[in-house]
């Protein structure tokens, strides 16, 4: 069975999505959407952004969290035995988690009033000729559109990458209940706590992890052991004894356990899509995932409207084909400029996860030490290339000897990253 053709097929029913779906229907495009499940089924993982993010595009109501108390704790590192391990470093910059079932229906709302088609079934062949692009799915029904978007996630069911060299993952297991003391001081937000008191000199050896933890009100607490990124991955049963141990150390135990999150997978570091392919991702399966930071949801709202303006556009010409409109999207998606700024985070990254537990405390004593409107939009993907090579450069320059020791060393693919920040892959 074969549908009509329509304008844009979407492959995917999570935030990216439901995000470029939606702003695709803003720009008049008829649009559907082929999901295995029900697109109103729950999101399993939590969205953190920074309160200046979601307020710039007036999506405020949509968090379920917000605070204005915003710290880390770094404590001693090797530049400084001696600093104060309690002492927090404060962010001066609200963070906010989305209400999951309020940004879903926020998305869907939208979609739906652009007549959104829904599908359900599962992709499995994707053809496509100068005019139309088919899909076709397991139960063998034909789905038709001038372009399709694969918004299928970090494992995309179509879209091809240009190379697949190791992936760092960011892994995480966290808890959310009541303990017998409160974790964190009242209404504050923890975004990195390093200290490691707990562990045994052999495990601070080892590849470092920190705690993301938070106060969601009401004596109910969200601490999470979390792992930045590494190749291969720290495992979820690491995590957890880290998690314990951190507790125990603490003097804290758990007096009612609400909700285990089981940890993700968040690849960090996905090398950019094939851009001559003539099909278009979003999202994870287009490596949005910020490489340094982790944060994606903030990108999707800033870039879903520029690209589905730029695909609307070549959508203007009747004759455009799959292959020109994909081209349309790409360019947009992933501007020369934004390629080059992707292998700069991906070099910060390969850094970092070389780095021992006392150089990355140094390394972050010195990132939140710069002015905040530079690792701000370090962690957000917001400056321009000019700017953030400048907050590069100033990060070098105000570090200790032992980080910038740390960043001038070559030991792996650092040199490979930086010839893709020079000379942009096509």
């Amino acid at each position: 069975m074969t549908e009509a053709v329509v304008d844009v097929l979407v492959l995917g029913a999570g935030p990216a999505a439901l995000a470029i779906a939606a702003a695709l229907g803003k720009e008049g495009l008829q649009v559907s959407a082929l999901t295995v499940g029900n697109p109103r089924e729950p999101w399993p993982y939590t969205y953190g952004i920074w309160g200046e993010e979601v307020d710039a595009f007036d999506m405020g109501h949509l968090l379920e969290h917000r605070w204005s108390n915003t710290v880390s704790f770094f404590g001693p590192g090797a530049s400084d035995p001696n600093a104060d391990e309690n002492r927090p470093s404060p962010h001066h910059r609200d963070y906010g988690l989305f209400d999951k079932i309020k940004l879903q229906e926020h998305w869907l709302q939208q979609c739906e009033a652009a007549g959104l088609t829904w599908h359900q079934g599962l992709a499995t062949d994707f053809a496509v000729d100068a005019t139309v692009s088919t899909v076709t799915t397991a139960e063998g029904v034909e789905l038709q559109a001038r372009l399709v978007v694969d918004a299928t996630g970090y494992k995309p069911v179509f879209l091809r990458h240009v190379d697949h060299g190791p992936v760092a993952v960011q892994t995480c297991f966290g808890v959310v209940g009541r303990f017998n003391k409160p974790p964190v001081e009242p209404g504050q937000f923890v975004l990195m706590d390093y200290r490691c008191d707990h562990l045994s000199p052999a495990e601070k050896a080892e590849p470092p992890t920190f705690l993301y933890a938070m106060d969601f009100g009401g004596g109910c607490f969200f601490l999470e052991e979390t792992s930045l990124g590494l190749a291969p991955p720290v495992s979820l049963e690491t995590l957890r004894s880290r998690l314990e141990r951190r507790l125990a150390h603490q003097g804290l135990t758990i007096t009612e356990l609400q909700h285990e999150e089981l940890g993700y997978f968040l690849p960090m570091n996905l090398p950019l899509p094939d851009r001559q392919q003539p099909l278009l991702g979003f999202g994870g399966s287009a490596a949005m995932v910020h490489p340094a930071s982790g944060y994606l949801v903030g990108s999707m709202l800033r870039r879903a409207p520029y690209v589905a303006k730029a695909v609307a556009e070549a959508m203007a010409d009747p004759g455009a084909g799959p292959a020109v409109l994909a081209a349309a999207g790409w360019e947009t998606l992933w501007p020369k400029e934004l390629r080059r700024k992707h292998a700069l985070y991906q070099f910060g990254l390969e850094k970092l996860m070389r780095f021992k537990e006392p150089q990355l405390r140094d390394f972050f004593v010195s990132f939140f030490a710069l002015p905040s409107e530079e690792w701000y939009g370090f962690l957000t993907n917001t400056l321009s290339l000019r700017e953030l090579v400048a907050a590069m450069v100033n990060m070098f320059v105000s570090a200790p000897w032992s980080v910038r020791w740390g960043l001038m060393g070559m030991q792996g693919r650092e040199l490979k990253l930086l010839s893709r920040f020079l000379f942009p892959p096509r």
